[in-house]
């Protein structure tokens, strides 16, 4: 189904951003050392400030402070609250790349194009491009780090169970139906129905298109082939007992990862923090691969990250592009970035150059990184919708249903009333629904 823009001065304010014209803010004057520029940075990444130290010593001219800001839907909350009372917004925001849309439609980021953005295309994967620019030639923001999925395994089980590391979905299915006729307590994964983002990056590596823009049109396809695939495949391994149906980062998930009831996890590039913080005991037993694909397509799946996004109150938005490239391009910055906050680069010639040693919990794996960058580059394009956080809530609410009933058709069903939901939200919104 299709989704129009909202009408009246709405869609006029919509309409400029989301047919990607995009918002042009003043520029600004040149600062210098006795007269800086000065731009806030709203972020919740740990110890950026110290990142952004190493720009204020080399940069008089542009100075940059960094206020603390709680993830997520708290600080987006907090901009679109600044955006509309004209006042209070900062020039800078650390952007998740799924609420893009969403600020985009709000008239909350400038577009960068004009500012020297485009020319940073080549720099990221494609997939990861086309995040901050939905498609088109404006550009909203510049990646920062990203998750790439991968596979965790058990490496030490494999061995002693005479497992395969599986590289298809069917092999994947294979291997967990082997290792639970094996010993019946463990399994090679869960089927997470309070992890919306884990099952958007499976859709996507299917190439879904949860949303997409035709024209002056929001298109929903959630309730089609790809998504349906991946639904019907996890319906059909909980309802034969071979894949576990209990939720991700819970107490007896975590506990699972470390005694060996959980013997793989679904993960992105992130993953090593999780297991070492919550399997500490099997740090060199794991292993990671990269995501099982479907007949050998090569195509992946991205599970979180975020970008720096200029905000459309800016009255310095090249000084303020001009921080954000050096930021996540410039190899020093992304070292201190990697070392200072932990974070899987999205620039993908400063990831090879500042990854160079795999995480310790991974010390019996020297190739962790090489692994991570085949699948950050086979991360296929994703877009996400206005309404992604009514989308996310329901799959938590569909898929716990769909989990505890254990059925293929209640796994489909999911993903109908997804479409449902997400497609009723966009037009008690405003907006106005078509064929």
């Amino acid at each position: 189904m299709r989704a129009a823009f909202r009408t009246g001065a709405v869609a006029t304010l919509a309409a400029a951003a989301l047919i990607m014209t995009g918002c042009s803010a003043d520029t600004g004057s040149e600062g210098t050392a006795d007269d800086p520029i000065e731009l806030t940075y709203w972020a919740w990444a740990p110890n950026l400030d110290k990142v952004v130290d190493l720009w204020n010593d080399e940069h008089p001219e542009i100075q940059v402070t960094v206020n603390k800001q709680d993830g997520g839907d708290p600080a987006i909350t907090k901009l679109l609250t600044a955006i509309k009372a004209g006042s209070g917004a900062p020039d800078l925001i650390q952007a998740e790349y799924q609420k893009i849309p969403t600020l985009v439609s709000s008239d909350a980021l400038a577009d960068l194009s004009d500012a020297g953005a485009s020319d940073l295309a080549d720099q990221f994967s494609d997939g990861t491009w086309d995040s901050v620019t939905l498609g088109g030639d404006a550009v909203y923001a510049i990646p920062q780090d990203t998750g790439p999925m991968m596979f965790f395994y058990r490496d030490d089980i494999f061995q002693q169970l005479g497992l395969s590391v599986p590289t298809t979905w069917d092999e994947y299915a294979a291997v967990a139906r082997a290792l639970h006729a094996a010993d019946p307590s463990k399994y090679l994964g869960t089927f997470s129905a309070n992890d919306a983002g884990w099952f958007a990056g499976l859709a996507q590596q299917a190439k879904s298109e949860w949303w997409s823009i035709d024209g002056e049109a929001w298109g929903v396809g959630i309730d089609e082939e790809p998504t349906q695939r991946v639904a019907e495949y996890w319906g059909g391994l909980v309802q034969e007992g071979v894949i576990d149906n209990k939720p991700m980062y819970t107490p007896e998930w975590n506990a699972g990862l470390n005694d060996g009831t959980q013997v793989g996890w679904l993960g992105a590039v992130w993953g090593p923090g999780v297991l070492s913080g919550n399997a500490a005991d099997t740090a060199g037993l794991w292993k990671a691969a990269t995501l099982p694909t479907w007949g050998g397509d090569a195509s992946n799946g991205n599970w979180g990250g975020s970008s720096t996004a200029v905000t459309s109150q800016s009255k310095n938005v090249e000084a303020a592009v001009e921080f954000a490239t050096w930021l996540n391009t410039d190899p020093d910055a992304v070292q201190a970035l990697v070392t200072e906050t932990g974070i899987y680069p999205a620039s993908t010639d400063a990831a090879a150059s500042s990854l160079t040693e795999a995480p310790e919990f991974f010390s019996n794996q020297a190739d962790f990184y090489d692994v991570a960058a085949d699948a950050a580059a086979s991360v296929a394009p994703f877009q996400y919708g206005p309404n992604v956080n009514v989308a996310f809530s329901a799959y938590n609410d569909e898929f716990a249903k769909a989990a505890e009933a254990k059925t293929v058709d209640a796994f489909l069903a999911a993903v109908t009333a997804m479409q449902q939901v997400t497609v009723d939200d966009l037009e008690s919104s405003g907006f106005t629904v078509a064929d």
